[in-house]
């Protein structure tokens, strides 16, 4: 599954396969950074919630991530 990415989010390259775990983990990371609100309701919270300490973001992300995905009810597994 090719995925043409926003240039406000991935400038690197032109498509990402998120049939390919890294590159989905890798394009899950750059929309919780750089995404804008359109960008991050594409995402499924689950997935993300299931990924997020994997996703080696910055500290002080990361645990606004977690808080959110908390109060949402989505539980990290």
């Amino acid at each position: 599954m090719t995925h043409k990415p926003p240039r406000h989010i991935v400038w690197s390259t032109d498509t990402v396969d998120l049939a390919d775990p890294f590159q989905r983990r890798w394009y899950i990371r750059q929309v919780l950074l750089y995404g804008r609100a359109e960008d991050i309701r594409k995402l499924d919270l689950d997935e993300v919630a299931s990924q997020l300490r994997e996703l080696d973001l910055p500290p002080h992300v990361e645990s606004l991530w977690q808080a959110f995905l908390e109060r949402k009810g989505y539980a990290p597994r």
